[in-house]
């Protein structure tokens, strides 16, 4: 155990408070600045990093596992506090090993790993590896890495005495998962021992998620003003993107501009197709601030609306709100899909062919986070919902007319109480963009 001074996360020494999320439940959840000042006590990523750790810890000793190898980014993240920008998100090229209670091994993209030995002070520095195995295939595994450091994640864990216990593994190539049984490691489903531990977020996680949300409740503002004929759905995504890296967001993850015709059956994407008068077009925002995501609808009308489309509007919005209206701590998930229309009365032949119309999922480190809430999934395999866990509730209704739509989605903190929802943009009732 390193005992530079500094070190502030000491990864051996976690104590019982360090699973404190340390909730201040006040009449609002504060959406802070995103500097560090000196006269507020804003987010504390010292405590932020011992929690996440804590919580993987905890998690991994309810489980039958007794090591966590991981190769999901946002597991390394959560697990290690290391972050190489979102270029790696699909290389497969870094992987980090929990064993017991030891301090997590990171082996990242070559200079990478020196750069966490200088500046990520809260990671023992003899933890921190250069090293790679397959980048999706693109390195052969005949080449050898996958057996190399297949051998060495087989010896730590067995220094760590470890040997005869399970190894959780999130995701890995076919090829790393063949390397780990070579050497005699028994693989099992680590990704439910990480999401087990992710779905509770601290007070930090949870500021973290509203200054996320409060980026984009500018940026809805911004589409309210440009949203008006002549201008393409290309021309929002790309303006959104300019002003939500200006505002120091570190990934768009995507952004959905549906509009017109297009709106009826929901593509999931964005084109260059020209705004029209009296469009009814909806937009999702997916970025992450300091790693945390957004998954953000509103819908607008341009210039005007019709009776149908408006009504497509309210009965989203009735869906949602009554959703909203369900949650709270002890609930289960099928309770609140329970509220949602049917499949079948929407038009499609079953639940699986309207996934993710009426929705909701949890948000963290990644999109798509505990809880999972639909009538596809909650109706059968119901999940508790508990005080700390942040997700977004998303309806979806077609209007008569046959091509238009309406789609919202609310982001909501369960509290002791209940919940209280941090996406600010109104959307009560239908905004009409530059009305006519």
């Amino acid at each position: 155990m390193s005992d530079r001074p500094g070190n502030a996360l000491m990864p051996n020494l976690l104590t019982p408070q360090d699973l404190e999320p340390n909730w201040e439940w006040r009449e609002k959840i504060p959406a802070w600045g995103h500097m560090s000042v000196d006269f507020e006590n804003r987010v504390d990523h010292d405590r932020l990093r011992r929690y996440r750790l804590a919580r993987t810890r905890q998690s991994l000793k309810a489980s039958n596992a007794g090591t966590l190898l991981l190769f999901d980014v946002n597991n390394i993240r959560y697990v290690s506090a290391t972050k190489i920008g979102e270029w790696e998100r699909d290389k497969m090229c870094r992987f980090c090993l929990l064993t017991g209670d030891d301090s997590p091994y990171v082996w990242d993209f070559g200079s990478a790993a020196v750069h966490h030995k200088r500046y990520s002070d809260w990671l023992e520095p003899d933890h921190c590896l250069a090293g790679v195995v397959g980048m999706r295939g693109t390195i052969p595994p005949e080449f050898g890495l996958m057996k190399k450091y297949a051998k060495m994640i087989a010896q730590l864990i067995k220094d760590a005495g470890m040997a005869d216990m399970p190894v959780g593994v999130d995701y890995a190539e076919t090829a790393m998962f063949h390397a780990l049984q070579e050497e005699g490691i028994n693989v099992v489903d680590g990704q439910q021992i990480m999401l087990a531990a992710r779905e509770i977020k601290n007070w930090d996680e949870i500021q973290l998620l509203t200054q996320a949300a409060a980026m984009v409740d500018g940026v809805y503002h911004m589409i309210y003003e440009e949203l008006k004929p002549g201008v393409r759905e290309n021309d929002i995504v790309a303006l959104s993107n300019k002003m939500l890296y200006e505002m120091g967001s570190d990934d768009v993850e995507a952004i959905n501009a549906i509009s017109g015709e297009r709106c009826n059956p929901h593509p999931h994407n964005f084109t260059d197709r020209l705004i029209r008068p009296g469009d009814q077009a909806f937009f999702d925002i997916l970025q992450s601030y300091q790693g945390y995501r957004t998954c953000y609808y509103r819908t607008f009308n341009v210039g005007r609306a019709t009776p149908s489309q408006n009504d497509a509007y309210v009965k989203a919005r009735e869906w949602i709100d009554a959703s909203i209206a369900m949650i709270k701590p002890g609930v289960s998930t099928d309770k609140v899909a329970e509220v949602w229309p049917t499949a079948e009365s929407l038009g499609f032949p079953n639940e699986d062919a309207a996934f993710g119309l009426q929705f909701g999922h949890g948000l963290g480190l990644a999109l798509h986070e505990r809880p999972i809430i639909s009538r596809a999934v909650s109706l059968d395999h119901p999940m508790e919902i508990k005080t700390g866990m942040v997700f977004a509730l998303e309806t979806y209704c077609p209007a008569t007319d046959g091509y238009s739509a309406a789609r919202i989605e609310e982001e909501v903190v369960v509290t002791e109480t209940g919940c209280e929802v941090i996406s600010l943009f109104p959307a009560e009732e239908l905004p009409i963009a530059n009305r006519y």
